[in-house]
């Protein structure tokens, strides 16, 4: 995961919370690497994201004491998906449930948080002893992709957040085919945008206050010091990189640029050039 200034996690924490209630009812977003993987505190929800590569795919609960088990399948709702995933639940190797999908009845289903429709198929839930629980996640020809859903318990921090905020442009892209734009469409996406750009806003803001109290007598505190064409190119800058940031990797660095380049736009004013004394407003 990217590391991001801690003042930047703090706010996009606060004012996403704030923003965005769904958030804390989201799954913790996972992509599966391995065909062999771990699953750690499987009362926690969480989504695995995978695609079957010829093998099945195995996912590894250890459990010392009893807990609330629960697995869902399901799969993308794009072209040409097939809905025949299935799993088996095993415990200490004897099997215990099947979950097969490809008898299942699917039904649509629309996720809110990042604003994608799936097909969901069978699930199973039960209190499960203490043990050694294997999840065996396989198709017709082990080549479709699918969500493997463990555990009911939403918990959702500041740290999930940044994780989901760099994996959901990846599964956009990779996952349901699409581009990372449409995270657009989701309450987390224009929000991050809002609150990247308030952010920019109350930056530049504090920065020109600073300036013009401390250096009013001097080019450095002029609080307008760029003309038409600068601001145009601001301007430019501001959606250029707005469009770099929603079309890849929706990096908050680059929508709070975007905000900032779009601050000096409306105010007329130039960050950089007031900390160099450079004014190109006519007035």
């Amino acid at each position: 995961m990217r590391h991001y200034p801690k003042f930047i996690i703090l706010i996009i924490v606060s004012l996403t919370f704030f923003l965005v209630p769904g958030l804390a009812s989201a799954h913790q977003p996972r992509v599966t690497e391995n065909q062999l993987t771990t699953v750690p505190d499987p009362e926690i929800s969480k989504a695995y994201y995978g695609e079957l590569k010829g093998v099945p795919d195995t996912y590894v609960i250890k459990a010392d004491v009893p807990f609330d088990l629960y697995v869902s399948v399901l799969v993308p709702d794009i072209a040409g998906q097939k809905k025949d995933v299935s799993a088996t639940v095993t415990k200490d190797g004897e099997q215990i449930t099947v979950l097969d999908g490809t008898t299942f009845a699917w039904k649509r289903f629309f996720e809110e948080f990042g604003y994608d429709t799936y097909w969901q198929g069978p699930e199973y839930k039960t209190r499960a002893e203490a043990g050694t629980y294997e999840i065996r996640v396989w198709s017709s020809n082990n080549d479709s992709k699918y969500s493997l859903a463990v555990g009911e318990i939403e918990l959702f921090d500041f740290k999930e957040g940044m994780n989901a905020l760099t994996l959901i442009p990846q599964l956009k892209k990779n996952f349901f085919n699409e581009s990372p734009i449409g995270f657009i469409r989701s309450p987390f996406g224009w929000g991050l945008i809002f609150i990247m750009y308030f952010l920019a806003g109350i930056v530049g803001l504090v920065y020109r206050t600073v300036l013009k109290k401390f250096a009013k007598h001097s080019v450095r505190g002029a609080a307008r010091n760029i003309g038409k064409p600068d601001r145009l190119l601001r301007l430019a800058i501001s959606v250029g990189l707005l469009l770099w940031a929603i079309t890849t990797t929706w990096s908050p660095t680059l929508l709070f640029f975007s905000g900032f380049a779009l601050f000096e736009a409306v105010f007329s004013w130039c960050g950089f050039y007031a900390a160099i004394g450079k004014n190109t407003c006519p007035l």
